[in-house]
């Protein structure tokens, strides 16, 4: 996916004392080979040029920029999102449905993360600016109302909202002056996605996955196709946005303990599987909070060159949060069947996605640290290993014996890693 902004207006003011001046942004966009989803905003903002406070003048730093409450309520929907995905998963626990559900969330996660970036470039400051952000919003919300259905029906649904998503993303572009080559070559790329997503919304069966898996593979090759110019971006507001989007994938696992609960009575098994698996989301928030690695990882993009922070931007962030929102939803529908029998033994498959949820994000939190040269990062890759053996426990035991084992897994990997740490 290509996206292209305005140049940013110049800094207010230069850096602190002693450091050399912002940068000034460009008027004219350098080219880059850097890949960078097509969906993706990029405002060039790069320059050689630098200066010095006037005399006399005052040093002040640039604002920061920070999450606004629009965008907080444009999170709603995505909130929805993973609970109809989940709840897609747990009905459909079979290659197939699993195959069906990685793609949706794919094609859903690649235009809501290039919202990300198009907040981040153009803030919704403005009423124009908050009225088309809502319309996207409208439409991200069919394409959820349609997950269920998606491939029995509600293909078609999705995938024209899926359109009114990309037109709103390449017409806010237009609107803010972009050039009518860029906004074309993007909204072009663009087109040529959403068809596949289209068209296979009017078939069935293997001949829809298809289609889809196609869109889902043009992403990845999109970015290489085009040549972007680099851009300024702004590390604070999007290493926040992304922690508030892993906070949501979080919730839904706490949801999926009161959905898998329902009306049941409350017996001790239920409130320790409850008990339990809440341990184990504290585990995986701290495993990607604990330590304030976000902060740091904010102040590591912070300190990058921009064509680097861009990059980053698209392996960390698109592609490696995939990997952690898809391994909350093999979570959440794991918990589902755990806490609706908590004295029973649960079937292979629910297990393995009890597992592989929890082993998935641990691998893929892992991934994400290295980049940041975060550590340690053994503990946690021998613990995603070592999550396999609580499968027999699911299957053979009960459920309860299954969420136990994981919590106790998390909790001396994370135990070993403080220890690891204050002995240094």
């Amino acid at each position: 996916m290509t996206a292209l902004v305005p140049e940013p207006a110049p800094p207010a003011a230069t850096l602190a004392s002693g450091a050399s001046a912002a940068p000034v942004p460009s008027l004219t966009p350098v080219p880059s080979s850097i890949p960078v989803p097509s969906s993706i905003p990029v405002p060039s903002s790069t320059s050689s040029a630098s200066s010095t406070p006037a005399a006399g003048a005052t040093a002040v730093a640039e604002p920061a920029l920070r999450v606004s409450a629009l965008e907080l309520f444009f999170d709603l929907v995505f909130v929805f999102t993973i609970t109809q995905l989940t709840a897609s998963l747990a009905h459909h626990l079979t290659v197939g449905g699993m195959a069906q559900v990685l793609v949706m969330l794919a094609v859903i996660w690649w235009m809501y993360d290039a919202f990300i970036w198009l907040t981040n470039a153009m803030p919704p400051s403005t009423h124009g600016r908050r009225g088309t952000l809502l319309l996207g919003m409208a439409a991200f919300l069919v394409v959820s109302l349609a997950v269920p259905h998606a491939f029995e029906g509600s293909g078609a649904a999705f995938g024209w909202a899926y359109l009114v998503i990309v037109a709103v993303h390449t017409g806010m572009f237009a609107a803010a002056g972009v050039a009518v080559a860029s906004v074309l070559r993007m909204g072009g790329l663009n087109l040529v996605n959403t068809g596949l997503v289209v068209t296979g919304g009017y078939l069935s069966g293997n001949a829809q996955l298809a289609f889809w898996l196609a869109a889902f593979a043009l992403q990845f090759a999109i970015p290489r196709l085009v040549d972007l110019p680099r851009f300024q971006l702004r590390a604070d507001h999007f290493v926040e946005r992304h922690g508030l989007i892993v906070i949501i994938a979080f919730g839904e696992s706490v949801i999926a303990i009161g959905v898998g609960a329902g009306d049941a009575e409350l017996s001790a098994p239920l409130i320790a599987t409850a008990l339990l698996t809440l341990a184990v989301c504290v585990g995986l928030w701290w495993a990607y909070f604990g330590h304030d690695d976000d902060t740091r990882a904010e102040h590591h993009m912070a300190g990058l060159s921009d064509a680097r922070r861009n990059q980053l931007a698209v392996s960390v962030y698109n592609l490696g949060h995939y990997g952690l929102l898809l391994g909350v939803l093999l979570f959440a529908a794991g918990v589902k069947s755990a806490v609706a029998r908590p004295g029973d033994p649960i079937t292979l498959a629910q297990a393995s996605a009890l597992a592989a949820g929890v082993a998935l994000f641990l691998a893929a939190n892992a991934a994400v640290r290295r980049t940041f040269a975060l550590t340690p990062l053994l503990p946690r890759l021998v613990a995603a290993a070592v999550l396999a053996v609580t499968v027999p426990l699911g299957t053979g035991i009960s459920a309860l014996a299954q969420v136990a084992a994981t919590a106790a897994v998390l909790a001396a990997a994370f135990g070993y890693e403080e220890w690891t740490v204050r002995a240094r």
